[in-house]
């Protein structure tokens, strides 16, 4: 039975977190506090294609984890506080989100309650982390790659690999070989289900999660931020195939391994 402790209606842990390695989800979400979901004119479909479904089952790989519920729509828990509520349309793709065309300030200032609910709740749990030695947070995404329509061609694989791993922010001096041995595991992929095209940085480097945890935790805490194509759903119906999801979930698994034995010659 998975422990969730902590548990509040922003943020939930699994597992006992004595690390090194734990993990999130922050945009599996879709549910809004009632008063956001009144205000919202975006229909449900094109919300959905934008968040990342399903990726809480990726990363419930690792058992130490953090379980978001809220849509990114409400608070957007991967960029600054600045910029975590979409008040505009130039704020989310161009998308017409909410009643009258801009949210109101005070459904504003209750979004940003939520962004800050989530990071103090986390600080605390990274805090231990830090406090016993290096340690690695697997900040799972997922990207679209057919918004062209659902019966256009896909974008060209050249640009987008199946996993972006973004390390843009990660002190290379310390984590370089963790990091290496990370993208040589997973491009392994899991048993029985072949390579995986896994490159760094090609459209995403890590956002603010990542910025947060290595801003607080110098030279201790690495994020590496995974942007998973949708090639193991249809990003349009939201129907997902089971067999290459279980695939990205036993490719995710097969690193962990390998980060632990690199953890450990950091401490």
């Amino acid at each position: 039975m998975t422990d969730l402790g902590g548990t509040s209606d922003v943020v939930a842990f699994a597992g006992d977190w004595q690390g090194p390695v734990v993990a999130t989800s922050v945009h599996a979400g879709h549910g809004l506090r009632p008063e956001i979901a009144d205000a919202m004119v975006l229909d449900e479909d094109t919300r959905l294609r934008e968040e990342d479904p399903f990726t809480d089952r990726i990363a419930a790989v690792v058992p130490d984890r953090a379980i978001t519920s809220r849509s990114r729509f409400e608070a957007d828990l991967n960029r600054p506080r600045r910029e975590a509520v979409y008040r505009r349309p130039e704020d989310c793709w161009g998308l017409d989100v909410w009643r009258g065309g801009t949210l109101s300030r005070e459904l504003f200032e209750g979004s940003l309650a939520t962004y800050d609910a989530f990071y103090d709740a986390l600080a605390p749990r990274l805090d231990a982390l830090a406090e016993r030695g290096p340690f690695v947070l697997l900040d799972v995404h997922s990207y679209n790659h057919r918004r062209s329509g659902a019966d256009a061609d896909p974008a060209p694989a050249e640009d987008n690999p199946e996993v972006n791993v973004g390390t843009a922010s990660i002190d290379r001096q310390t984590f370089g070989p963790l990091v290496e041995r990370f993208v040589t595991d997973i491009r392994a992929g899991g048993t029985g289900c072949g390579p995986v095209d896994a490159r760094e940085n090609v459209s995403f480097e890590g956002r603010a999660l990542a910025w947060f945890v290595h801003d607080r935790y110098p030279g201790v805490g690495c994020v590496l931020a995974l942007e998973f194509k949708k090639v193991w759903m249809d990003e349009w119906t939201a129907e997902v195939d089971e067999e290459r999801l279980s695939c990205v979930r036993a490719a995710l698994a097969a690193t962990l391994p390998g980060l632990h034995e690199e953890l450990e010659k950091l401490r």
